[in-house]
């Protein structure tokens, strides 16, 4: 069972000075967003190039996004 929830990259966790130790608050970041409409240009697969090795990001038929090595 996939228990990733993604709107957690968006936040990380921040001690407060105003609450005891064990108390977090999540504090949102700064995240670039990029639209697909902007990285695919119209197409359904573009490669990423990444510390020397080609990744493959499509969008399937459904509409989803793989990432292959």
């Amino acid at each position: 069972m996939n228990t990733h929830n993604p709107n957690d990259f968006r936040y990380r966790v921040r001690r407060s000075d105003e609450a005891p130790v064990t108390h977090f608050d999540r504090v949102p970041m700064a995240v670039r967003t990029l639209s697909s409409n902007t990285l695919f240009q119209g197409e359904h697969e573009i490669g990423i190039e990444h510390h020397g090795a080609l990744y493959r990001l499509k969008i399937t038929r459904q509409g989803k996004l793989i990432l292959n090595k």
